[in-house]
């Protein structure tokens, strides 16, 4: 990303402003999984990388819950042809690694 730093856009309007833009040369990307994931995968994927079962109580939809969620990773594959495809798992379970390592726990 350094070799392509961001542009102002220079069409920018503060009465009119676009999440995505900015008269600032400076992107923020969002790298994560273009596609929806299911919580429980996520526990169990937090669950394996642990070896440790997580205690779950289930309750209804709170208020600010969204029912599905994903990033939006179209910026990343336009300016620099890259998609992430590490899989939540081997995510889960190199960050676990890391994070015992890092805090020797």
């Amino acid at each position: 990303m350094l070799d392509k730093p961001a542009e102002p856009d220079l069409n920018w309007s503060g009465k009119y402003p676009k999440p995505n833009t900015s008269p600032a040369p400076y992107r923020i990307y969002n790298i994560g999984n273009s596609a929806p994931l299911n919580l429980m995968d996520f526990i169990n994927a937090i669950e394996v990388a642990l070896g440790k079962k997580a205690v779950k109580s289930y309750l209804p939809m709170q208020e600010g819950d969204i029912p599905a969620t994903w990033a939006d990773v179209k910026d990343l594959t336009t300016f620099f042809n890259y998609k992430p495809e590490t899989t939540i798992e081997a995510g889960i379970d190199q960050f676990v690694k890391w994070y015992r390592s890092f805090y020797k726990v």
